[in-house]
């Protein structure tokens, strides 16, 4: 893929100064904007492959490795679906989105760890709950969360992106454990489904506010009585919360491709950016509420203004932001997945990827393009010796 002729880097790089002049950044938000305009620039040094015979010598700019910069997620994600990769069974898979309403994700953008990790903790209390019903499945699910915070848009808009098999281990005794598959065509009832997370959602999120855990600044600076954040919530009890149920995947082939593409991804990639002109950034999205001819847009938005809605996308330090429950979580994921697949041993098993082939043993260095001869490698610290630009 041709590299993109305007990156965040660049926005980045000539409109961040000013911005940081203007507003206060978070420290954190201050070391993202540092590694995004510094990513594989000399700032950060550089391996020098270096060929005796030929003299060739490309430099390879070291990356930030900041999960939020649009550069350095390759790596990240090509990591985790190998690991993903032994993890797939022979069933369908479904997609389950839970959304914030925006009245809460008002709150969460000024408590974004305790409100992220409750909408962690009550969508998988949601699915987990749902799911071992008898009357529903009976089963103890095993899947993973994905945070995302923004929309195409770039305003924030906190949401949970699941993953689960359909189906799952009957409850009891390891060894008089059984699979019992979903239905095919939607794996629980989501309006069941959407009610257990607003109630159980609001009841946490009322008891963070009793415990002092929760801030508010701004518009929302009031909700700090009670009565008063009892009377903002009052209208969320009553109203159909957002949870959406995809069509199922398919099989574990078609999952592996689609997590290739979405797990990591940032609020926003280079290849969406078309413009930088007299302080206007301009860039592609999705309109989803337009019909489907006319939802490719464009949008232009001030450089301020972009570089605002980026950052506010900022995860938490450390945060967490992919997730693993039931049978998938560390404590059962290697006992409880071989007793997965040998229940599942049945023709279907065909339509799982191949097992990785054991790595080549590696040559003295890597080649050089030119002659072929093996390139020796020097690492230059930032600054050292390699051209700025």
């Amino acid at each position: 893929m041709p590299e993109p002729a305007l990156e965040l880097a660049g926005i980045f790089r000539q409109y961040g100064p000013a911005y940081r002049k203007a507003h206060k950044l978070t420290p954190h938000q201050h070391k993202l904007m540092r590694a995004v305009e510094t990513c594989r620039t000399s700032a950060l040094g550089a391996t020098v492959e270096h060929c005796d015979r030929c003299q060739f010598a490309p430099i390879r700019y070291r990356s930030c490795r900041n999960r939020h910069c649009p550069k350095c997620q390759g790596a990240a994600r090509l990591k985790w679906l190998q690991q993903r990769r032994q993890e797939l069974l022979p069933v369908v898979y479904f997609h389950v989105v839970f959304t914030l309403p925006h009245q809460l994700a008002a709150i969460a953008f000024y408590n974004p760890k305790a409100v992220y990790d409750l909408l962690f903790r009550i969508t998988s209390e949601t699915l987990l709950t749902i799911a071992r019903d008898p009357q529903r499945l009976g089963v103890e699910l095993g899947f993973f969360a994905v945070l995302h915070t923004w929309g195409q848009n770039l305003h924030f808009h906190p949401h949970l992106h699941c993953v689960v098999p359909g189906g799952g281990l009957s409850p009891g005794a390891l060894e008089a454990r059984r699979w019992i598959h979903g239905r095919r065509r939607y794996l629980l009832p989501v309006q069941v489904l959407s009610r257990l997370f607003r109630r159980r959602f609001l009841e946490e999120l009322e008891k963070l506010h009793a415990s002092g855990q929760l801030q508010f600044f701004g518009e929302l600076e009031s909700l700090r009585d009670a009565a008063a954040f009892h009377r903002y919530l009052a209208p969320l009890r009553q109203t159909e919360w957002v949870v959406y149920a995809k069509p199922p995947f398919g099989g574990p082939l078609q999952v592996l491709h689609y997590l290739g593409r979405y797990t990591h991804r940032v609020a926003i990639s280079n290849q969406r950016l078309r413009k930088l002109e007299n302080g206007q950034v301009s860039f592609d999205w999705k309109d989803y509420r337009a019909p489907l001819q006319q939802q490719h847009k464009l949008m232009t938005v001030s450089a301020e203004e972009f570089i605002r809605r980026f950052l506010q996308h900022t995860l938490p330090p450390g945060f967490q932001r992919i997730r693993y429950y039931g049978f998938l979580t560390n404590r059962y994921r290697a006992a409880l997945l071989p007793v997965c697949r040998q229940l599942l041993a049945t023709p279907s098993s065909a339509l799982l990827p191949a097992p990785p082939i054991a790595p080549i043993p590696s040559c003295p260095g890597p080649r050089c393009p030119r002659c072929g001869s093996v390139l020796s490698r020097i690492l230059i610290l930032s600054g050292q010796g390699l051209d700025s630009s």
